[in-house]
C-alpha cells in the first residue's frame, strides 16, 4: 500500500535517482591523474582555514588528511537534492566536523545523464579547474551548486562553465587544454564506474568509514544535519551508526498530494488536469483512480499504450475509472526525459493526450540525437503553435514538471510501466504491462472492492 511505500521512502531520504538500490560494498582505489601527480596525494592547500587537496587516487577532499572518519560523497551538480545538501547541510558539517579535523570529506562524481543530460559537462569542468589547485576546485564546486538554476536548462553549458572558471581566476589556456585532453572526463567516468560497483544510482549517496576500519556504511539521500551528526558521532566514538528502523505501515499515513482525493480532484482553472498538476482522462469523481508512471522510450510502455490501453479505455469512458498519467523517464533511455517535456509542452496547448499517443507511435522518429527537431516536427503535425512549443521545450518549466514526477515515483517504484490503483485512501501497485485479459480482471476485482468499501 502507499502508506508502507511512503514509510520506506522516508528512511531512504530524498534524492535524484533513476533507480533505488544501494550496496554495502566498497570500491577498490583506481589511480587517476590529478593533483601533484599520478598516484601521489597532493600537498594540502588551505581554503578558509581548512586543508584541501587530492587523495592518492586523485579525488578532491576537505579536512585533515589523517582524520579519524572519512565521508565520501557521490553527487550530481544538477540534482536539486544535491544542491540542497551542498548549500544547506554541508556547510554545517564543515563547521562542526571538518574544520576541527574529525572528518575528511571526499568528493566523487555521479552525474545522472538520464535526468540531467548536461551535468557531466559541469563535472568535467570542475575537475579541469581542479588541475590548477584543490582550493580552486572547491570554489568551482560551490559556484556550480549555488547557481544551479543558471545552467541547468542550457542546451550546451560550455560557455557558462568557462565563464565561471575564468571568474574564479583559472588559467583558461590550461583549462581548455584539460578539456581537450579528456583528463577531466576520465575522473568523472571513474566516479560513474565506482558508483555502479557500489550500486549507487541516486544522488547524493554517501559512504562512511572510521580509522579503525569500521564500515563502510552507506547513507542515501539529502538527509538532515541531525542524521549526519548521529552517524558521524557514532563513528567518531568507534561505534556503528544507529540503525534506521523501517516504520511499520500505518493506515493513517497521509497519501502524497498526487495520490490523495484532494490532489486527484479536477483543477477548475485547468481542464483535464488534477489539482496536483497531472493530466487525466475520465471522471475525477470515479469510483477508482489509476495513476500510470511511464517512459515514452520504454518498449513495454509502448506496448501498453498502443495495444493494452485501448482495450482498457472502456473503464474510463464508462466513468468507473479516472486515469492519470505521470512521467518516469529511465536513465537507460537518453531521450525519454526530453520527450516527456514535449508532452508537457503540448499540454500547455491542450494537446497532451494527442502528443502522448504520437510519441509512442513515432518513437523511432524522435529517439535520436538531438531529439528536439523531430519533437518540434511532431508538434507541427498536431497543429501546435511552433514558437510557443519550442520556447517551452527549451525552457525550464516543462523539465521541472518531469523531474517532479520522477521524485513522486520514488514513493512507489523505479520500473516502467507502473500503475497505482487508488480508492478509499489505499493503493495497490501493478508493475509491468499485463495482457489485456489479466489487466481487465485486476481492474474489475479492484472496482468490486472499491464499491464494497463505500
Amino acid at each position: 500500500m502507499i502508506g508502507l511505500v511512503l514509510a520506506v521512502l522516508l528512511v531512504a531520504g530524498a534524492g535524484c535517482t533513476a533507480n533505488d538500490s544501494s550496496s554495502g560494498a566498497t570500491v577498490a582505489p583506481s589511480v587517476v591523474v590529478h593533483g601533484s601527480g599520478e598516484g601521489t596525494p597532493s600537498t594540502p592547500e588551505m581554503l578558509d582555514g581548512i586543508p584541501v587537496g587530492f587523495t592518492e587516487e586523485g579525488y578532491p577532499y576537505q579536512g585533515a588528511a589523517n582524520a579519524p572518519v572519512i565521508l565520501i560523497e557521490f553527487t550530481d551538480y544538477l540534482c536539486p537534492f544535491c544542491a540542497r545538501h551542498a548549500t544547506q547541510t554541508a556547510p554545517q558539517l564543515v563547521e562542526r566536523y571538518i574544520r576541527s579535523g574529525q572528518v575528511k570529506w571526499i568528493f566523487r562524481d555521479l552525474p545522472l545523464a538520464g535526468l540531467h543530460p548536461t551535468s557531466a559537462q559541469g563535472h568535467v569542468a570542475a575537475q579541469c579547474v581542479g588541475e590548477q589547485g584543490a582550493a580552486l576546485f572547491w570554489r568551482m564546486h560551490d559556484q556550480l551548486f549555488a547557481n544551479q538554476s543558471q545552467w541547468n536548462q542550457l542546451a550546451d553549458p560550455a560557455a557558462y562553465l568557462a565563464q565561471v572558471a575564468q571568474g574564479l581566476g583559472a588559467d583558461m589556456t590550461a583549462y581548455s587544454a584539460c578539456l581537450a585532453s579528456g583528463r577531466g572526463q576520465a575522473i568523472v567516468s571513474q566516479g560513474l564506474a565506482d558508483a555502479a560497483a557500489l550500486g549507487f544510482t541516486g544522488t547524493p549517496s554517501f559512504q562512511m568509514t572510521n580509522a579503525q576500519g569500521s564500515g563502510p556504511y552507506t547513507l542515501v539521500g539529502a538527509q538532515p544535519v541531525a542524521v549526519f551528526s548521529q552517524w558521524l558521532d557514532a563513528l567518531l566514538g568507534n561505534n556503528p551508526p544507529p540503525a534506521t528502523p523501517t516504520p511499520a505501515p500505518q493506515p493513517t499515513v497521509a497519501l502524497p498530494l498526487w495520490a490523495s482525493p484532494e490532489g486527484l480532484a479536477a483543477d477548475p482553472k485547468r481542464p483535464g488536469y488534477t489539482v496536483a498538476g497531472d493530466p487525466f482522462r475520465g471522471d475525477p469523481g470515479a469510483l477508482m483512480t489509476v495513476v500510470e508512471f511511464s517512459d515514452y522510450q520504454c518498449p513495454v510502455c509502448r506496448t501498453h499504450a498502443l495495444e493494452v490501453q485501448p482495450a482498457l479505455d472502456h473503464f474510463v469512458k464508462s466513468g468507473q475509472v479516472q486515469w492519470v498519467f505521470k512521467n518516469l523517464p529511465l536513465r537507460m533511455h537518453p531521450q525519454a526525459a526530453v520527450a516527456a517535456a514535449a508532452a508537457v509542452c503540448a499540454g500547455e496547448q491542450a494537446k497532451f493526450w494527442e502528443m502522448h499517443d504520437l510519441l509512442f507511435q513515432e518513437v523511432d522518429r524522435w529517439a535520436v540525437e538531438p531529439p528536439e527537431p523531430p519533437l518540434e516536427a511532431l508538434a507541427a503535425q498536431l497543429g501546435l503553435d511552433g514558437a510557443a512549443f519550442a520556447a517551452c521545450l527549451n525552457g525550464r518549466k516543462a523539465m521541472e514538471r518531469v523531474l517532479s514526477d520522477v521524485y513522486d515515483a520514488q514513493q512507489v517504484g523505479n520500473s516502467t510501466p507502473l500503475f497505482v490503483v487508488l480508492y478509499g485512501g489505499t493503493g495497490r501497485i501493478v508493475r509491468g504491462s499485463l495482457p489485456v485479459d489479466q489487466f481487465e480482471k485486476v481492474l474489475q476485482d479492484e472496482l468490486q472492492k472499491a464499491a464494497a468499501s463505500r
